[in-house]
């Protein structure tokens, strides 16, 4: 049997787990001919997620006859740099494609590629693809890339596609022939998510549906990693991945090496490997918090240090509370699946949901502990008062100076030895 995880790739849709409810939501948009907005932090696997949605068994499962659909799959990361024409001369030619089979079809809508590529163009092939009773479900992959400028697309550029989009998918006769399903790593309508918002003029993105894509569920993992044995590993890998896609995905491809018979099962192989492949996932997550963002997560690292090490004497629950003030940043970093949440009669306390996680960022604050508060002060005083930022200088140079004390507690590998395979 092959192996049945795919870290670092799509999932291919035979091998789709649960997300059973976003799955149906979304499909109650493309029956009705709307519009659909995922969001979710890196390695959550919206990518695999629009694939499921392609795949004709799941087609068939939610009422679409496959051949009254034409889908376009693409990601706006591909179209280098994003432009407006780029992007609808990417649509047209994967449309146009994708009618190899239906040849009169094809042959009307392909003379559109040999003009001006516009929203227009679309709308034209929208019509044609009408009137021989078909529709179009456009799934956008990576539309972040079309909410940044660059040298050849202007802010008031993309002003003008969104409004285009939007127009096309609301406003003319043939929309009624097009469902579009577009990713993102935040949802769209934060502040700093496109261009400016016209007071004058509808938000670009309010004829979409959001909908987050979050950390796996128990009921969710149990099913992805039943065929890992013994239960009691499955319970691990359940707390070391914190139920993170991309985490799980990668430690389940490892564990089913080292469990085929034949094999001689080693922890220090998998926990090599393991660390290694996911170094590209946390640096990803780190680069993508903002500077207040990676204070937080810091002093969450830290709060976390006080609880293990004895040695630590400096009193940093009055953090604690104050983090509590800070809920919309926290809030945006739960979403992002980085951190969870717990609530307690004495108050909300946060944690990071993948103990690997909790180690990379105590490792940035080592690499870092001569400077990082010089360096981080005005994010620190955001967050915290001075005579914190001083209690946080003190723990942050003692640790420092004792790294042995703190690999001590970052060691996950300890808690698998004695559930892993011999």
């Amino acid at each position: 049997m092959a192996n049945p995880f795919f870290p670092g790739k799509p999932v291919p849709p035979e091998h789709f787990v649960g997300r059973i409810s976003e799955v149906n939501f979304a499909f109650d948009q493309i029956c009705a001919r709307s519009h659909f907005a995922l969001w979710g932090g890196p390695g959550m696997g919206k990518t695999s997620f629009l694939r499921k949605l392609a795949s004709e068994q799941a087609l068939r499962e939610h009422g679409i006859d496959p051949s009254e659909v034409v889908i376009v799959l693409l990601s706006c990361e591909n179209i280098i740099p994003f432009t407006p024409a780029g992007f609808w001369r990417e649509v047209l030619t994967l449309l146009c494609d994708q009618l190899d089979s239906e040849p009169q079809l094809q042959a009307e809508i392909k003379p559109l590629l040999e003009n001006t590529f516009t929203n227009d163009s679309l709308r034209q092939a929208l019509g044609r693809l009408g009137n021989k009773g078909k529709f179009l479900l456009l799934l956008v992959d990576d539309l972040d890339a079309a909410l940044v400028s660059n040298d050849q697309y202007t802010e008031a550029e993309m002003g003008t596609f969104l409004a285009q989009c939007r127009n096309l998918a609301v406003a003319v006769p043939e929309s009624q022939y097009l469902s579009m399903i577009v990713t993102s790593l935040q949802p769209l309508s934060q502040p700093d998510c496109g261009p400016k918002p016209n007071p004058n003029a509808s938000p670009w993105y309010n004829h979409y549906l959001f909908q987050s894509l979050k950390l796996f569920t128990t009921r969710e993992l149990v099913e992805l990693l039943t065929i890992i044995r013994p239960p009691t590993l499955r319970g691990e890998i359940i707390n070391i991945t914190g139920g993170h896609p991309t985490l799980v995905q990668t430690a389940g491809f490892l564990l089913w090496g080292q469990i085929q018979p034949g094999n001689t099962p080693n922890i220090k192989t998998f926990a090599r490997g393991f660390e290694k492949d996911t170094q590209q996932i946390f640096q990803t997550i780190w680069d993508r918090c903002s500077e207040i963002d990676q204070a937080l997560l810091m002093l969450i690292a830290l709060l976390d240090m006080e609880g293990h090490i004895e040695e630590i004497k400096f009193n940093l629950s009055g953090i604690g509370r104050i983090l509590t003030q800070h809920r919309r940043w926290l809030s945006t970093l739960e979403d992002r699946g980085v951190i969870t949440s717990s609530s307690t009669d004495t108050g909300t306390f946060y944690s990071f949901t993948s103990s690997l996680m909790k180690k990379w960022v105590t490792e940035e604050i080592l690499k870092t502990s001569n400077t990082l508060i010089k360096d981080r002060e005005k994010e620190f005083l955001n967050l915290i008062s001075h005579g914190q930022v001083g209690q946080v200088k003190k723990v942050v140079t003692w640790l420092g100076n004792h790294p042995e004390n703190v690999k001590s507690v970052l060691d996950w590998i300890a808690k698998v030895v004695p559930v892993f395979p011999k």
